[in-house]
């Protein structure tokens, strides 16, 4: 007695997946996101979350360059930076190469918060992916590196 044959896989049937796939994990990427920012202030907006990494992990920077970081115009980037210096979370000082302008870095409270975050993402993590082997990991890692690269997603994400 023969076996019923399996069906094919197509390169549409995986792109339609992993366009699936991709969904699911933005719409969780937006859910945590939102849960990070209260965590590290209760006022926090998650957009301003992500630029509170952004200038931790590349600060001290003019506001202006995350405009295309972010994809967004001056005013609404600087709405969030104010928004960030409100909450003292971040610092405001001059830019010794320019007068005119200022230089964003991420207050001591600021780096504290998010340490703090970090750490207690990283927890939940390991709980969560325990059975995953590290090489395994690495191996997920880089895919993703490999899927936003081919996007054109910017290295400095």
């Amino acid at each position: 007695m023969s076996q019923p044959a399996t069906p094919t896989l197509t390169r549409d049937d995986a792109l339609a997946d992993l366009e699936a796939e991709v969904g699911v994990l933005i719409r969780r990427v937006r859910r945590v996101i939102a849960e990070r920012a209260r965590a590290v202030h209760p006022e926090l907006m998650p957009s301003s979350y992500l630029m509170l990494g952004y200038v931790r992990d590349h600060g001290p920077l003019r506001a202006s360059a995350m405009c295309a970081v972010f994809g967004i115009d001056k005013g609404a980037v600087s709405r969030q930076v104010q928004h960030l210096i409100d909450l003292g979370l971040v610092d405001r000082s001059p830019d010794p190469e320019d007068g005119r302008a200022t230089l964003l870095s991420v207050s001591q409270e600021g780096a504290e918060r998010l340490a703090a975050v970090a750490a207690e993402r990283r927890e939940l993590l390991a709980e969560r992916l325990a059975d995953w082997p590290a090489e395994e990991l690495s191996d997920f890692a880089a895919s993703l590196r490999r899927y936003n690269d081919a996007l054109g997603i910017p290295a400095d994400r």
